[in-house]
């Protein structure tokens, strides 16, 4: 007996997994995604009651012979049916598992053949019930539990002697209505995962929307057309920001003051992602509206410095490298805000090296700091490259820096001297360095020629 009992739960946990197998697929066709939406086709209907027959079928083949009556989870598929296409599916299931019940013969045929029927038209009038709704887990385990005591009380009704339909229903009552009851369970537990799945899915779809909508708002912000000003032809500009997600901290930015001056500035913001772009954006649009007024580039990191900190709760900061040249003259004053020194080439010297600046500290921290305002001179065919911490401080994939020994290394070989193919010559040596590590931060690169006054 204890054997014949054990074989029964034994039975019912390989019928569970089969469920699970034909629920997780069924979820993942279109049959299902036209469910939802409340489609009940023609076509539909009869694929789902040609499936959940099959399963209810497949419950009696594979049930256990208990004394003449057959101990199973038959119910289950049509009442699945039901659940998800209405009465017409869950009808036509039980139909179809409680004919085959009804030749497998036994004294117990008819009572579970007919109970087979109505489990999935009781199922499919739930289905009305709730509006198309799948019932949640518990709600679902209680109607199987009811179901299969109605299913006993039918079997102890009509099967014939109720001697033996008593002791039948006393030993494989427990057995069946846990076996349907976990049996629904999953399948219920499958389907509320799956919504889980398909809600985080598009939550998921809307941030990397959101993000990409993000990161081609903060590029237009950037100065993207080269050359920017054709009619220019004292100087050549060219940048480049390649954001480590999404959207990143770094910035570049030039503009002409008046007719005779340039102003050009590169940023790092501090952290990465949506923080340090919105951090960025201020940043960038103080500096330009503050560069237009035609100030000393020590005053601009000042004003903006003091416009940054009183609203900086993060305690976000920004370093930032502005410089601005007299077209005609070739002077250059520059001030630095905890930038990195910036690389510059003397024709005369006929090689890169870095420039001498003070460090200064950084943007949006600290009130009441002193920005210096240094003064230099280019000659024609002198050239500046600026660049942030992404470009030294990006590693390979055994953890080893980049390096400012490198990039002055790299400039020393560039063949070609224009803005543009000066980064492009950085940007190969720095893909073929790090190989295929992740990128760290951002990459951001300005390179500035000057060809002189005319």
């Amino acid at each position: 007996m204890l054997k014949q009992i054990g074989n029964i739960f034994i039975y019912l946990a390989e019928y569970i997994c089969v469920l699970m197998v034909v629920v997780y697929i069924l979820t993942r066709t279109k049959i299902y995604s036209e469910l939802e939406h409340k489609k009940h086709s023609i076509k539909q209907q009869g694929l789902l009651i040609l499936i959940f027959g099959l399963l209810s079928m497949y419950g009696t083949i594979a049930g256990i012979d208990f004394f003449g009556a057959i101990a199973n989870t038959r119910d289950i598929g049509p009442i699945i049916a039901g659940l998800l296409g209405g009465p017409i599916a869950g009808l036509g299931a039980g139909l179809l598992g409680g004919v085959h019940r009804y030749f497998r013969g036994g004294f117990t045929a008819i009572p579970c053949s007919v109970a087979t029927i109505l489990a999935g038209l009781f199922a499919g009038i739930f289905h009305k019930v709730l509006k198309g709704k799948l019932p949640r887990p518990f709600l679902g385990v209680l109607f199987a539990i009811s179901f299969e005591c109605f299913h006993m009380v039918l079997v102890l009704l009509f099967a014939k002697p109720y001697a033996q339909a008593e002791a039948i229903v006393s030993e494989i009552s427990l057995p069946m209505i846990i076996g349907n009851a976990v049996g629904l369970w999953f399948f219920l537990f499958i389907i509320q995962n799956y919504h889980k799945e398909q809600e985080i899915k598009i939550e998921k779809e809307k941030i990397e929307n959101d993000l990409k909508v993000a990161r081609e708002i903060q590029t237009n912000m950037l100065p993207r057309i080269f050359p920017p000003f054709p009619h220019k032809t004292e100087f050549d500009i060219f940048a480049i920001m390649h954001p480590a997600k999404e959207v990143g901290g770094d910035f570049f930015d030039f503009f002409l003051i008046g007719e005779d001056k340039v102003c050009f500035i590169i940023g790092d913001v501090s952290g990465k992602g949506i923080p340090a772009a919105l951090f960025m954006v201020i940043t960038k649009t103080l500096l330009k509206t503050e560069g237009l007024r035609d100030m000393d580039p020590s005053d601009i990191l000042t004003r903006v410095n003091q416009t940054l900190i009183p609203d900086n709760e993060t305690c976000m900061f920004a370093t930032v490298f502005c410089a601005i040249l007299d077209i005609k003259t070739g002077a250059i004053q520059y001030a630095n805000a905890g930038h990195n020194p910036p690389l510059i080439f003397r024709k005369a010297k006929k090689k890169f090296e870095y420039m001498d600046v003070e460090s200064g500290f950084v943007l949006g921290v600290m009130d009441m700091v002193k920005y210096k305002t240094c003064e230099s001179k280019l000659n024609p065919g002198d050239f500046i490259l600026l660049y942030t911490d992404g470009v030294t401080e990006a590693m390979n994939p055994d953890g080893k820096l980049y390096s400012e020994k490198r990039l002055l290394s790299i400039m020393n070989q560039v063949k070609i001297f224009k803005s543009c193919e000066i980064i492009k010559d950085v940007r190969l040596d720095l893909k073929n360095f790090v190989d295929n590590a992740p990128q760290s931060d951002d990459i951001t690169m300005l390179a500035f020629e000057y060809k002189g006054g005319g």
